[in-house]
């Protein structure tokens, strides 16, 4: 509700008095103001100017109708009164407005004359004030009524407010709820196609891989079908030719044996035949024909000995130098034996431990580098062990190489490549492993023809076709000349040079001459089967 102007229908000023002094009134001072001019009419001791003549009239008493009608039964009665006299107030004014006015003729006569402007203004001031006191308790009371009524329509309008908001929030409760449950639904629905698919890739990958598996497991077992089929022919080939070998060497070793036997004979015949004629012609003539002999060997020809190989049984065959260093190796190898036994006599103390150990360091050797590498290196550290004088450990490794040799299922290469780095940090102990050998086997002179697997191996690695065409001279002509003696010990020779070209024995590598990088345990797989019944199986978790 706006402000309210009220103005007074009168001039706004008086003999320079101004009759609002401030316009801007609220209730409570207009209130104030009413009660206090109310106070000062009421205390005022002056006439108000209603009461004063403004002209000279005569004094006119009017009688009401009611008291006329009620008097004329009387006028007859009252007819022989005493006739009543006019007379004039000329300085009193009577109003006959109101019956209020009579209540004042007594204050009249209390009143100081005044004059004409001042009763006029007086009676103009108090019509004024009571005429705005009306309008404005009128005022008030339509303001009043203003006010309770904007006060009602404000609260009904903030309880209709209140109501449109509680509704408003509960419809948006309602729709947050119903939101919430579509993103739920929405939410689970994904999850769950998401879960899916991850099933449905896991189970794709989880097949791929049990085929790969399988592929795997059947081209390994396969391979190794083929490898076991390979290694059976492989030793079927070698049992077969090692049969043929033994068989050939024992026909050999009877038709050696047979043949020396023959000889024998014969000599003891021949011998006893000439003995008692011609044993001095015979000595004379073994002297020329020693003497002959060893000027032949000066020249570097061969004797009639050498000749005829067979003659006799075993031939030697070497070089004097050969010869020399076989027996120096010997003698050395028997004076380090002696000084050994000293040495245990005078220390009273068993070094039988670092036999054992080297021995079974010696058996440990397989064909791998790394082990080749680790069994050289701890018997150098036994040989530079200072409680263990360095010629009994020497000479217990040579007797151990020796006696592991004999055996025919061992690693000879990977046993040679041991040695070879052992004798590389300990030179000296050569000529003690060689004296051992020369003792044990006597074609490390060489005093004997071998036949050896690994020579033809390396020849025929070596220069292919020319090797070839050796063995195509040697079987054309060689080994027809041999058949064309026929003599009972080359029957043996035959068999072996035969069998060996027919099957071909030099395209085969020498098992055990190329070391093997690792361990074929540490390589192979181990079955499906043999791995499930020790272990568990283990659930497949795939991650994306």
């Amino acid at each position: 509700m706006g402000a309210m102007k009220l103005e007074l229908r009168c001039p706004q000023s008086v003999d320079g008095v101004a009759l609002d002094p401030e316009p801007d009134w609220n209730f409570d001072a207009l209130l104030a103001e009413l009660n206090s001019l109310e106070m000062k009419l009421n205390t005022s001791g002056k006439v108000h100017a209603r009461f004063t003549k403004s002209r000279l009239r005569p004094f006119v008493m009017h009688v009401f109708e009611d008291e006329v009608k009620d008097s004329e039964s009387d006028g007859e009665d009252n007819g022989r009164l005493v006739p009543a006299k006019r007379f004039n107030c000329d300085k009193h004014y009577l109003s006959d407005d109101s019956d209020d006015e009579l209540a004042l003729e007594f204050q009249s006569y209390l009143m100081d004359e005044v004059g004409l402007v001042e009763s006029a203004l007086c009676e103009q001031t108090y019509e004024h004030q009571v005429d705005t006191k009306e309008k404005i308790r009128s005022k008030i009371s339509a303001l009043e009524a203003d006010l309770m009524g904007e006060t009602e329509k404000s609260a009904s309008a903030l309880t209709r407010v209140e109501k449109y908001r509680e509704a408003r929030w509960e419809i948006d409760r309602k729709l947050d709820t119903q939101y919430q449950r579509k993103i739920a639904e929405a939410l689970d629905n994904h999850l769950t196609a998401v879960q899916r698919d991850h099933e449905l890739r896991s189970q794709i990958e989880e097949r791929k891989i049990r085929s790969y598996a399988a592929y795997e497991e059947a081209k390994r077992k396969e391979k190794a079908l083929q490898e076991e089929k390979i290694h059976q022919e492989k030793a079927r080939a070698e049992s077969e030719a090692r049969l043929r070998a033994e068989e050939a060497k024992r026909v050999a070793l009877d038709e050696r044996r047979e043949a020396k036997e023959a000889a024998e004979r014969e000599a003891n015949e021949t011998a006893a035949k000439v003995a008692a004629g011609v044993a001095q012609e015979a000595a004379a003539g073994c002297q020329l024909d020693a003497n002959s002999g060893m000027s032949n060997e000066s020249k570097g020809f061969p004797s009639d000995e050498s000749k005829n190989p067979q003659s006799e049984g075993n031939v030697l065959r070497a070089a004097e130098s050969a010869l020399l260093l076989e027996q120096e190796r010997l003698q050395k190898l028997k004076q380090i034996e002696e000084s050994n036994q000293a040495l245990r006599l005078t220390h009273n103390k068993d070094f039988s431990s670092y036999e054992r150990h080297i021995a079974r360091l010696l058996r440990q050797i397989s064909g791998t580098k790394e082990i080749v590498r680790e069994k050289s290196s701890e018997i150098v550290k036994i040989f530079n062990d200072p409680l263990c004088p360095q010629s009994i450990s020497i000479a217990a490794f040579a007797k151990k190489v020796v006696s592991r040799c004999e055996s025919p299922d061992n690693d000879a290469f990977a046993c040679g490549y041991v040695i070879v780095l052992v004798i590389s940090q300990v030179p000296h102990a050569m000529d003690l492993l060689l004296a051992e050998f020369h003792r044990a086997c006597t074609y490390t002179v060489p005093k004997r023809i071998i036949y050896s697997k690994m020579a033809g191996f390396a020849l025929f690695r070596k220069y292919k076709s020319q090797f070839m065409k050796v063995l195509s001279i040697i079987s054309d002509n060689f080994l027809e000349a041999l058949k064309a003696r026929e003599e009972l010990g080359l029957r043996a020779t035959i068999v072996e040079i035969q069998a060996y070209m027919e099957d071909k024995t030099f395209l085969k590598e020498p098992e055990g001459r190329a070391l093997q990088g690792s361990l074929l345990s540490s390589v192979m797989v181990p079955e499906p089967d043999y791995h499930n019944s020790y272990s568990r199986p283990q659930p497949n978790k795939y991650f994306y």
